[in-house]
């Protein structure tokens, strides 16, 4: 397997371990790992990873917390 480019979020800052990276796998999904447990890695279609952004985007994923 080539070596992969893991891209962070512009809007994570140096001190935070709550980011989400994100990289293309050349002729395959999209793959996406947290920073702060960077061996596991999941994979998304384009068209779910493109769906899943909108939500976010919209606001559709925010977490309630206590």
């Amino acid at each position: 397997m080539p070596r992969l480019t893991w891209q962070k979020s512009s809007y994570s800052g140096s001190g935070q371990d709550d980011c989400i990276e994100v990289t293309p796998h050349p002729g395959g999904p999209i793959l996406y790992r947290e920073s702060d447990h960077p061996a596991t890695v999941g994979r998304a279609t384009a068209p779910s990873w493109a769906a899943f952004l909108r939500a976010v985007k919209a606001n559709g994923c925010a977490l309630k917390r206590d």
